[in-house]
């Protein structure tokens, strides 16, 4: 799933969520891409740390909820904010939900897609 505007990039992160597509979660960002790690709020950079840090989320076989509040957009780049839910089950076999806001910057690409630059899923209230 391609995004074709920048709310799309929260689509396609619950896209991914939903179907527990790890490989389509990442390719969501651009190459050099850094984000907050929702578990534990560290920073990452790049695919590969992006990865590592949400495999955990997808072995929860997370269900989830992503809804677009608010977005400045200007000279190819923009700034979305979103309320989101994830449902899922923990190591420890028990149901677990989470839920927040989340800011994410995101980049207009050569072919006129949109892929995120930076990602806050813990956006402070």
């Amino acid at each position: 799933m391609t995004a074709r505007n920048p709310e799309g990039v929260h689509s396609t992160l619950e896209d991914a969520l939903n179907r527990h597509d790890l490989e389509a979660f990442v390719a969501a960002f651009e190459e050099d891409a850094t984000a907050i790690a929702p578990l534990d709020g560290q920073v990452v950079h790049g695919r590969n740390e992006i990865r590592d840090a949400t495999a955990p989320i997808m072995a929860m076989k997370p269900n989830a909820r992503i809804e677009v509040v608010g977005k400045v957009e200007g000279d190819g780049l923009a700034v979305t904010h979103a309320r989101w839910t994830v449902a899922g089950i923990d190591p420890d076999g028990n149901a677990l939900e989470i839920a927040g806001r989340g800011t994410i910057v995101s980049r207009r690409q050569p072919d006129g897609s949109w892929l995120i630059v930076l990602e806050n899923p813990l956006t402070p209230v």
